[in-house]
């Protein structure tokens, strides 16, 4: 990419936000003024949609969304998610059924409603939205798969998280896709072929914007599909390792504005 960027992608968690969940000053102005620029900017997270007024909150305009790890693309203008890749609930059955088989002591939860509302079983910590009534345990181990599912998450004590995700991951081996995007042992599922890579690809698709034309910022293994796919991969400089081992460039960590730092460079800001 020799040239300006057609498209800005940039993860949310770990890259945009700081480390107390504010979004600096410098970044919301550096963000409008590549938009203003003409060159649209793109959240692509793993988030579900209810945790994008967090973000949205404090940016002066919300940004469009890739939401669940790419199986959710989000208009906040018409408050409308304008395709989805849901995994049906056969699928989910069977995705549950390994998981329990072979690792004992799993706990599920699952994203539905195009990520709108939570199920999850009892034994779930629910830290941040308890009370909330979206967040809901269900009443027996098959409720968790009785409806479409956007993500289902899982989690197994105290695990590492990379040991846990290539645990899950070579049970579900053709049967859908995990990954994580945390150091406390939970891994997120998505519908085969889902990836951040995969609904990246689809709005730029949409848009016009070759691959080549795009400069992804991440830090976390769910992102990299996206940073493989995009032509200017940026880590960042709190990214995990497998993250800064295959990117382009490294930017500042996100608690330095990092992504801010770095588009003002590309941009001449």
């Amino acid at each position: 990419m020799n040239s300006l960027p057609r498209l800005v992608a940039t993860d949310i968690d770990g890259t945009l936000v700081r480390g107390d969940r504010t979004i600096s000053p410098r970044t919301i102005a550096t963000l409008e003024r590549v938009v203003d620029s003409g060159v649209p900017v793109v959240l692509v997270t793993g988030r579900p949609i209810r945790w994008l007024d967090q973000v949205y909150d404090q940016l002066g305009a919300p940004l469009p969304a890739i939401c669940a790890n790419g199986a959710v693309i989000y208009d906040p203008d018409t408050d409308t998610p304008v395709h989805t890749a849901p995994m049906e609930p056969d699928v989910l059955a069977r995705i549950a059924e390994r998981l329990r088989a072979e690792i004992p002591g799993v706990v599920l939860a699952v994203e539905i409603e195009d990520s709108r509302h939570m199920r999850h079983e009892a034994e779930w910590p629910v830290r941040y939205e308890s009370g909330i009534p979206t967040i809901r345990v269900v009443g027996s181990p098959e409720e968790i798969t009785a409806a479409p599912a956007v993500k289902m998450l899982a989690r197994s004590g105290s695990r590492d998280a990379d040991e846990f995700a290539a645990l899950v991951n070579g049970a579900l081996t053709g049967l859908a896709e995990a990954t994580h995007s945390s150091y406390s042992g939970l891994v997120e599922i998505s519908a085969v072929g889902v990836t951040k890579a995969a609904g990246l690809e689809w709005f730029c698709r949409k848009h016009g914007v070759d691959a080549a034309d795009v400069i992804a910022f991440g830090d976390m293994p769910n992102d990299l599909p996206m940073l493989t796919w995009a032509g200017r991969p940026i880590a960042m400089a709190n990214a995990h390792h497998a993250v800064l081992e295959i990117a382009a460039d490294t930017a500042l960590s996100n608690d330095e504005d990092g992504v801010a730092a770095y588009l003002e460079k590309v941009f001449g800001f």
